[in-house]
């Protein structure tokens, strides 16, 4: 059942990372600035990331099967649509519904997980699915590359609703879930009272540094392997899209294991915020040497893939979610994490493009001002989660 589930999340990854591979076409077609791509590539992680609100309720009150079959069909309409999109506003429309069907993909992967295995096994589980749901990168790097140069970037969003398609039949043939305890009538939660247990999620003072790199940490990555790539490789060193490809098929390989080797290395609750603050510091500072290598091809390829192995670190994130909170807390703590994510891949693809059209009209390289903003965004963000209160319980730990 949790492959069947993966499987989604699995597409979920490679929509997230299509505008890399497609944006040359999509530019060439449509004639969009570096601004407009940005809000292309960032709409997916604004849908996704507010219908996260609604999908964590969903997924308490109606099930994990009901809602992923309720909400997949919308990222294979979104994704017919953008293949026969006939306009840039088609194309934010497809994006619109693709995020908001993919949104409950790797939320509903983790409540799995944290209710059909032990609590001291959830981050290595953890790391082992977005390691396999990683998969979608592999198809976003060569292979949607290939199809891309050789049958244009409509081919690349038809072959994805296919896919999408079959992922939905397979989870609607495998998975089949335990029925929950049924509740009293008048214990059951509303979605008013549902919604307001997330309100009162900001009300603890912790929260606010979890979600403050949590909104930072994933979506830098992102950024760049989801919308930065392959035209920084192209234009910065002259490599063909294929070949921007390739790096972006390595890069997907080593996010395959990168989870699951941050899971095995997980330090336990005592020292994981120490492990989680050092790393997105180290990550800021790989953006800021990314910035700066401009004519060395060999080292910039390097450093790419070895921030894609830091970049497991994410992992270590949803570990300390789990611990900072109640039982009762965790699904929908999990749920507003998720939703601070790709709030935050949204937000920082948007302000890249308004940094690189900055860049461009003052003609300085806009590649350079973009890894440098995202460095910049991520350091500030992990001096943030660094000083912000800890969760109570993850301090009773501590002493």
């Amino acid at each position: 059942m949790l492959l069947a589930l993966l499987s989604g999340f699995a597409l979920s990854q490679a929509f997230r990372t299509t505008t890399a591979m497609m944006a040359q076409g999509l530019t060439a077609e449509f004639g969009l600035s570096a601004q407009s791509l940005g809000a292309f590539a960032g709409l997916f992680g604004l849908s996704f990331g507010v219908a996260q609100l609604l999908m964590g309720v969903g997924l308490d009150l109606y099930g994990l099967r009901r809602t992923v079959l309720i909400a997949f069909p919308f990222t294979i309409a979104g994704s017919a649509l953008s293949a026969l999109a006939p306009g840039y506003a088609w194309l934010m429309a497809g994006q619109l519904l693709i995020g908001m069907g993919c949104s409950p993909a790797f939320l509903a992967c983790t409540l799995f997980i944290a209710r059909h295995f032990p609590a001291d096994r959830f981050a290595f589980l953890s790391g082992v699915a977005m390691g396999v749901g990683g998969l979608g990168l592999l198809f976003t790097g060569t292979p949607l590359a290939w199809l891309v140069q050789h049958g244009g970037w409509r081919t690349g969003y038809a072959a994805l609703a296919g896919l999408s398609a079959l992922s939905w039949l397979l989870i609607y043939l495998r998975v089949h879930e335990p029925p929950l305890p049924a509740a009293p009538v008048a214990a059951r939660e509303t979605w008013g009272q549902a919604l307001r247990g997330f309100a009162e999620l900001l009300l603890l003072p912790h929260t606010w540094g979890i979600l403050l790199l949590g909104m930072s940490g994933y979506a830098a990555f992102l950024s760049l392997r989801g919308l930065w790539l392959a035209p920084l490789l192209m234009d910065r060193f002259h490599l063909t899209l294929v070949d921007s490809g390739n790096v972006a098929l390595a890069l997907s390989l080593i996010a395959l294991f990168a989870p699951g080797l941050s899971g095995r290395l997980d330090p336990g609750t005592a020292k994981r915020r120490f492990w989680i603050a050092n790393a997105s510091l180290l990550m800021a500072g790989m953006f800021v040497a990314l910035a700066l290598l401009r004519q060395h091809t060999g080292a910039s390829v390097a450093l790419i893939l070895l921030m894609g192995l830091l970049s497991g670190y994410g992992v270590l994130q949803y570990a300390d979610v789990r611990t900072s909170y109640p039982p009762a807390l965790t699904g929908r703590a999990l749920s507003a994490f998720t939703m601070a994510m790709f709030l935050g891949v949204a937000l920082m693809q948007w302000f890249t493009g308004i940094v690189a059209t900055w860049a461009v009209q003052r003609g300085t390289d806009l590649h350079t001002a973009v890894m440098l903003a995202i460095a910049g965004w991520l350091a500030l963000a992990s001096m943030g989660f660094r000083w912000l209160p800890v969760s109570p319980l993850v301090a009773a730990k501590n002493q």
